[in-house]
């Protein structure tokens, strides 16, 4: 167990009709710097049509506008996360570490990231624990040991793991009343949310989605349907980055 100054806590978020991930969840637990609590995912497919249009808006929120609806999984992802977030304010923690169930704790690299992370989670909000290769091209905020702090810019997609501070959980609240993309590509818009993300390096969190049965918000689509969807993704990325580098530039 790390040691801690402050009250911490891990949070798995598991979709309970998943089974093939309760062997991942379990050596999760175990591996956990924290006290753990499983949070029982949101399923998307079982939302109402006034569920959703309670926290979905169809219509854009925010510049740049998103260029794809939302699938039901994407939604109760994005609602899970809002869960984990309430329950870091509602058990007044310093901090809670998020976990999705389809990712790999090495303890070795993630107890000096975890260590790391808790220092600088009061600075910072939001620390991504990224489960794929940084480019260490982007700017380093802070040192510790052999972890670094990154600034993305733009701001990594992904939210397999997380420490996000109390206040930081407070303020994803107040302003994710209601979405119109997913949490990743929300968590990435800093010029609107006045929250940006960063990121340690090396994690010590890699994915395990494809070993423990795939992903439960993918949708299979034709082969034309995804070339347009990656044209219209790359668009995107591209207008998210002249806004992140436009706010940078501007000191927001």
């Amino acid at each position: 167990m790390v040691g801690t100054v402050g009250k911490y806590k891990s949070f798995i978020i598991h979709l309970g009709r998943s089974k093939g991930r309760m062997a991942q969840v379990q050596d999760l637990s175990a591996k956990s710097p924290f006290e753990v609590e499983i949070v029982d995912a949101v399923d998307g497919s079982k939302l109402t049509a006034g569920e959703i249009d309670t926290c979905f808006s169809a219509q854009p929120l925010f510049q740049p506008k998103y260029p794809f609806g939302l699938n039901t999984g994407e939604i109760g992802c994005f609602l899970s996360h809002r869960t984990a977030w309430q329950k870091i304010v509602d058990q007044d923690l310093t901090a809670g570490l998020i976990l999705e169930d389809d990712v790999q704790l090495d303890p070795m690299v993630f107890d000096r990231a975890i260590e790391a992370a808790k220092k600088w989670s009061a600075s910072y909000g939001y620390i991504q624990f990224q489960v794929r290769d940084v480019a260490m091209t982007n700017p380093a905020m802070e040192h510790a040991k052999d972890v670094t702090l990154l600034r993305p810019i733009p701001v990594f997609l992904r939210t397999s793991a997380q420490l996000v501070s109390r206040d930081a959980a407070q303020h994803l609240l107040d302003i994710a009343q209601k979405f119109d993309r997913p949490i990743d590509t929300f968590l990435q818009m800093g010029w609107a949310t006045g929250m940006w993300p960063v990121s340690v390096v090396p994690s010590g969190v890699t994915d395990r989605t494809q070993e423990i049965g795939g992903s439960t918000i993918s949708q299979k689509k034709s082969l034309r349907a995804k070339f347009v969807r990656e044209i219209k993704r790359a668009n995107y990325r591209s207008a998210v980055k002249r806004y992140s580098k436009k706010a940078v530039l501007e000191g927001k």
